[in-house]
């Protein structure tokens, strides 16, 4: 059977160079997707990378499009003059 790895608030606080408040206000908004068990909260491993940037969720894709397409869409001719720069 695969055993799970978990960081705690304050491990992952470290590995981010964040304080454990910082990362227990992510954790209760939401940003950070953590499993409470009893008092204190677990993030699995896998959600690590995606914290980190290297693995985006489709959610976050979705929003990145969104905001360029908006962004192209709005500043497009300034866009290309600077690229002929």
């Amino acid at each position: 059977m695969k055993e799970n790895k978990y960081f705690t608030i304050p491990q992952l606080a470290e590995i981010l160079g964040l304080s454990r408040i910082a990362i227990y206000k992510k954790v209760k908004r939401g940003e950070i997707k953590a499993v409470k068990i009893g008092r204190n909260y677990a993030i699995p491993e896998a959600r690590i990378s995606e914290i980190l940037g290297k693995n985006l969720s489709k959610r976050t894709k979705r929003i990145i499009e969104e905001a360029v397409r908006k962004t192209v869409k709005d500043y497009g001719e300034v866009l290309r003059m600077l690229g002929n720069d």
